[in-house]
């Protein structure tokens, strides 16, 4: 899969942040934006995000809170929390239930938020041919045991 199929989800209530955001790095990978949790919630109800890249502070919804909720209901897309504030508690909330991937300070450094989007786009990658091995892996020991089953009765 080549950079430009990978699908970025960046929620922050900043205008100027978002324009920023997608100027930088929309010719690397293909981005959607969200002015608020909400907004993020559906872009992930209808397209299928690799990596969500979210601000903290935000009216409504803390980042944070939005990253506990994508846990529950959509936890594939790897996690970012990206924010312009050292707030130690916030990060272990993102960490304990965000589950997240990285944690990074604005102002960011392109080269640094590209080279993190692709390492996260790696991990996504990996846990689904994980899950895959393992739901193929059910499916042969289903068969294994049918098999022995039916072996057993004749």
């Amino acid at each position: 899969m080549s950079s430009e199929s990978i699908n970025v989800l960046y929620v922050d209530d900043e205008e100027n942040n978002l324009n920023s955001f997608k100027a930088s790095l929309r010719r690397n990978f293909n981005i959607h934006l969200a002015m608020n949790a909400e907004a993020g919630i559906q872009i992930l109800e209808q397209n299928e995000i690799h990596v969500l890249i979210t601000d903290q502070r935000m009216p409504g919804t803390l980042g944070t809170e939005l990253l506990a909720r994508v846990v529950r209901e959509f936890p594939d897309p790897v996690r970012i929390l990206l924010t312009g504030f050292s707030d130690i508690e916030a990060i272990k909330d993102a960490i304990n239930r965000g589950q997240i991937y990285h944690y990074l300070q604005k102002p960011w450094n392109e080269d640094d938020l590209r080279q993190t989007i692709l390492s996260a786009f790696e991990v996504y990658k990996l846990r689904k041919e994980q899950r895959e091995l393992s739901e193929n892996l059910m499916q042969i020991n289903e068969k294994l045991e049918f098999m022995l089953r039916q072996k057993l009765i004749s």
